[in-house]
């Protein structure tokens, strides 16, 4: 079985619209637990555009799930991440303009910084998981740093997903990606613009632990409510083919 995290960051960005504190993050995420979701995750940007601490914070006492905090490879949020003690963190790259997060995070570009926020993390009893392209280098920089599990990043293969050849080879690459993370002894985890039409192959990729998935789900709600999404997405990303 593959488990589902639900990020619920665009929870948070509908609430910050009008801010008036509703819709609440933790009664999304608690009805996305009993919905099936193996864990909550959420994106603590420097921005604070949709995900305040004051969420994480309550979060962390509120779901009996796994609370993975997204955040960038910096100090601040590397102490905001031991104080409040998530069950994983997910090293992810940042850039204040984007609309989401753009691709994977260099940690063979900058291994010293990135190796000792995981170490930081890891003493505080946090497992470390590093937001990564599907890129032998990267993963096993990821691995020399003492990451725990890698986050293969699917964009590229979202984004190809409606032209065949280029959705096999985006497939393929985070298949080979894949097979050299675990013999690296990661964890292996993916998302990234996954949704209802395209999460079936990745969750079939052989040693997949995980997807984290956020858009697509809470889009979804809007039509079928939260519940509904979630368990929608829990058959698609487990369901054999046949």
């Amino acid at each position: 079985m593959v488990n589902l995290g639900v990020n619920i960051d665009h929870v948070a960005t509908l609430r910050q619209a009008r801010m008036i504190g509703v819709p609440d993050t933790v009664t999304a995420a608690l009805v996305c637990e009993k919905a099936g979701a193996r864990g909550i995750t959420v994106h603590l940007r420097e921005d604070r555009r949709h995900i305040q601490l004051d969420d994480v914070v309550r979060l962390r006492q509120a779901i009996t799930t796994k609370l993975n905090l997204e955040m960038a490879a910096i100090d601040a949020l590397a102490d905001i991440a031991v104080r409040i003690g998530p069950d994983d963190v997910c090293l992810v790259p940042e850039k204040r303009r984007e609309l989401t997060t753009e691709g994977g995070l260099d940690v063979a570009g900058n291994s010293k910084k990135i190796t000792a926020i995981v170490r930081c993390l890891k003493q505080a009893g946090i497992c470390v998981s590093i937001f990564i392209d599907p890129n032998t280098r990267q993963i096993a920089a990821a691995a020399a740093a003492g990451a725990d599990c890698v986050e293969l990043h699917t964009g590229a293969y979202a984004h190809a997903f409606s032209v065949r050849s280029r959705r096999e080879q985006e497939l393929k690459k985070l298949v080979r990606a894949a097979a050299f993370a675990q013999k690296k002894g990661l964890i292996l985890n993916a998302g990234h613009g996954l949704d209802y039409t395209n999460a079936g192959p990745v969750a079939r990729i052989a040693g997949m632990c995980e997807l984290n998935i956020g858009f697509s789900i809470i889009a979804r709600a809007l039509f079928v409510g939260l519940s509904s999404a979630v368990r929608e997405m829990n058959t698609c990303i487990n369901l054999k083919k046949g």
